[in-house]
């Protein structure tokens, strides 16, 4: 489907030097010491990576992947495992800009964002993901001004949490940003999937080591509590029909994104086929909505 996929610049981090500069929590995720502000600072967990740059005139005019940088629930509560904000930082980030840039007409920035929701910077970014909502936290200050946020025109994606309990976490947390509101099941119909790409099924992203087994066993879903192989793609939308948030729930987008390199077939299967479409067509929702 995307045959413009093709990489063509190459990073010039080693993947085993960002092994060492980190510490792994599991789960997929990492640990960011507080104030890293960019996800190119975080250094790939993966070679080919990609690097680039924009003339210096357009370095404020671009679109920016700020991903929240967000606290667990303190003794895990309503929490049943699923990594953390972390997961698939920095490569989810840094390779669907790339591949917006190399797609599209637009500019994207090179680094990427790191961001607390009660950061008062967070009003230059309309565009925010949490990976694995399904162990979000917020307090009551970063609820409020993510509300503000949405309310005034932002975008919020969630991605890569598996079954009931996660789910009901993410749906908690929400409730606490918006009472009033709930999410709904979007429809086939609906103008994210008929932007860029023509989308006109809800498929699952399987992590790289299913998604490459799927090849001889057939099965791509996670082994999670609950229905895990229904691909749901939940939205909450403002007073005028404009989709605020946008949660995948039980399937792996940003896997697509960060490991497109390392599996040919998990490439073309998922990356290529499912991860990249969806995530184009979602930002090209957030800039013309």
């Amino acid at each position: 489907m995307i045959r413009a996929l093709q990489w063509l610049v190459v990073s010039a981090m080693a993947a085993g030097m960002a092994l060492a500069q980190r510490g792994f929590l599991g789960g997929g995720e990492i640990d960011v010491p507080e104030g890293t502000r960019t996800a190119r600072e975080v250094g790939t967990r993966n070679e080919g990576t990609p690097v680039w740059t924009n003339a210096v005139t357009f370095e404020a005019d671009v679109f920016t992947f700020a991903r929240v940088r967000y606290d667990k629930e303190p003794g895990g509560g309503r929490r049943r495992g699923g990594g953390g904000w972390t997961t698939d930082l920095p490569d989810a980030d840094l390779n669907l800009s790339f591949r917006l840039q190399q797609m599209t007409s637009m500019l994207l920035d090179p680094d990427g964002r790191l961001i607390r929701l009660t950061d008062p910077e967070l009003v230059q970014y309309p565009f925010l993901f949490v990976s694995a909502p399904g162990a979000l936290h917020l307090t009551d200050p970063e609820a409020e001004a993510l509300r503000k946020h949405l309310l005034n025109g932002a975008f919020l994606l969630m991605d890569d949490f598996w079954g009931d309990s996660q789910w009901a976490n993410c749906e908690a947390m929400l409730k606490q940003v918006f009472p009033d509101r709930s999410f709904f099941e979007l429809p086939l119909d609906h103008p994210v999937y008929h932007g860029v790409f023509e989308i006109r099924e809800k498929k699952q992203v399987a992590n790289v080591n299913q998604g490459a087994r799927s090849r001889t066993d057939g099965v791509t879903w996670e082994n999670h509590d609950g229905e895990v192989r229904t691909v749901h793609h939940r939205g909450i939308a403002d007073d005028k029909g404009r989709l605020m948030v946008l949660a995948l729930h039980n399937t792996d987008t940003a896997d697509g994104w960060e490991r497109e390199g390392e599996d040919d077939y998990y490439f073309h299967t998922f990356s290529e086929k499912i991860a990249y479409p969806l995530g184009v067509n979602i930002v090209f929702y957030t800039l013309t909505h």
